[in-house]
């Protein structure tokens, strides 16, 4: 009984941070026009991904020195204090301050669920847990914006923020009912040094992530170019050492997520827009395209958590079909090619990358040791959310550069579903070793393991997030 309601409160509050940053990418520009504040929109999205970036790289530490219980109630606090304080904001300088504490505490909850998860459930049970995890994602981006929009027209916006808050309650008292007994008491990890210099990196990581996000439109393409020079020397410092070269084991887990991630966000950005202006679909239709990609990233999630197929062709099948899918449905923008199409493209997009995320996140947890599970679960969603957001931002700036060119977007996308496809088997063989994240280069091996934050996860979906906005409002 006392796992049954774990697991409840687990999923429970991933949905609400999914749900949160879903909701304030629909709400924000009734917010914007409100409060006045139309020139800072895009800081309403950058400023809390930055806070996430720091939180997320804090958590992962905080966890394995001292184990997930500390991060998590922090986390859930500053997660509901933050979605407080934006939703009674009389200015939007006090909205962006609210996200930027929302962001950080979201964070922290994120990683402390996976460290949970490593420290409560048998193995066997990793799959199962991965697959709530990823259709608590994906479920809100379904029924999230009806909901949104409901409640903003006849509550109004601060409704989208103030209610989260006491529904996080409930399952911050479901999830301890939960913790009852459970071996999540103190860390697995001795102090180690760095941290400071660690969080310094985050810091620019995220500051390089968000020049790229405003210098994705047009006349700002300095912008971008300083923001990719900064990620090319900071992120590093945060991943797996060898995830730019695609190292055996943990590194290609890190990098293969990213390029999931980046190749789905991408190209999932210009479907909407793109069947809007060359086929001149209604956006409800459009609309119903990201859907049939949503549940079938639920159901193929689903089957990861039953094992119907093994890790290995997860991976490989998986990437093939994001690939697939993306050549599909950059046919559509053909005229001749019936629109009808883009439906089972996207269906076929979304059950791979429905197959890759949560058995990724399977196999962070199978490489790591004790202590490590933190640290490395940051490292996994760092980078899913840079690499995302760098995605967007570059294809964005193609897009724009190309002359409002949709195959130009597709054609990148496939690039990266293409390098994921040949990365897939190199999750596999490499050595489970002991270090530090901070080369992602070159270098040895480092620490191992981590977990899921879906397209998607925290990080994740705020980098995302920002990121689509930026590229979506370009566009």
């Amino acid at each position: 009984m006392s796992r049954r309601a774990l697991t409840a409160g687990l999923v429970a509050l991933m949905s609400l941070v999914a749900f949160e940053y879903m909701a304030v990418a629909i709400a924000m520009p009734v917010v914007a026009e409100e409060l006045g504040g139309l020139e800072l929109y895009g800081l309403a999205f950058s400023g809390a991904m930055a806070a996430s970036v720091v939180g997320t790289v804090l958590g992962g530490r905080w966890a394995d020195l001292r184990g997930p219980m500390a991060p998590l109630w922090t986390g859930v606090a500053g997660f509901g204090a933050g979605l407080a304080v934006a939703g009674l904001a009389p200015s939007m300088e006090v909205l962006i301050a609210g996200r930027f504490v929302q962001g950080f505490g979201g964070a922290l909850v994120s990683v402390a669920l996976y460290v949970l998860v490593a420290r409560v459930y048998p193995e066997e049970l990793h799959p199962r847990i991965f697959s709530l995890f990823a259709t608590a994602w994906v479920v809100p981006s379904m029924v999230g914006p009806v909901i949104v929009g409901v409640l903003t027209d006849t509550l109004g916006w601060r409704s989208v923020f103030l209610l989260v808050p006491f529904l996080t309650v409930v399952a911050g008292l479901l999830l301890l009912r939960g913790l009852a007994g459970q071996p999540v008491r103190g860390g697995q990890r001795g102090p180690a040094p760095g941290l400071p210099a660690k969080i310094t990196w985050a810091a620019v990581t995220a500051v390089g992530a968000a020049l790229m996000q405003y210098g994705s439109t047009d006349g700002r393409l300095p912008l971008l170019i300083i923001g990719l020079v900064v990620l090319a020397v900071a992120l590093p410092r945060l991943l797996p050492a060898g995830t730019l070269r695609a190292a055996r084991g943990l590194p290609s887990v890190v990098g293969l997520r990213g390029l999931a991630a980046g190749a789905f966000f991408a190209a999932e950005v210009m479907v909407p827009l793109m069947l809007r202006e060359e086929r001149e679909l209604s956006t409800t239709a459009a609309g119903l395209v990201l859907t049939g990609g949503a549940l079938s990233w639920s159901f193929a999630s689903w089957l990861q958590g039953r094992e119907v197929f093994g890790q290995r062709t997860n991976l490989r099948l998986g990437s093939a079909m994001i690939a697939l899918g993306i050549v599909v449905m950059g046919a559509v923008t053909i005229p001749s090619v019936p629109l009808a199409v883009a439906y089972p493209a996207w269906i076929v997009t979304g059950f791979g990358i429905g197959l890759i995320y949560p058995t990724l996140s399977v196999l962070t947890l199978e490489l790591s040791a004790p202590g490590e599970q933190g640290e490395n679960s940051s490292a996994l969603q760092v980078g899913e959310s840079v690499f995302s957001v760098v995605s967007v931002a570059v294809t964005g700036a193609l897009f724009l550069s190309a002359g409002r060119e949709y195959w130009v977007v597709f054609a990148a996308t496939l690039v990266m579903a293409v390098a994921g496809l040949a990365v897939a088997p190199r999750a596999f063989g490499g050595p489970k070793a002991t270090g530090t994240p901070g080369d992602g280069g070159d270098g040895e091996a480092s620490q191992t393991g981590g977990a899921r934050q879906a397209s998607a996860d925290q990080v994740g979906q705020a980098g995302a997030a920002a990121g689509q906005s930026s590229a979506a409002g370009s566009a």
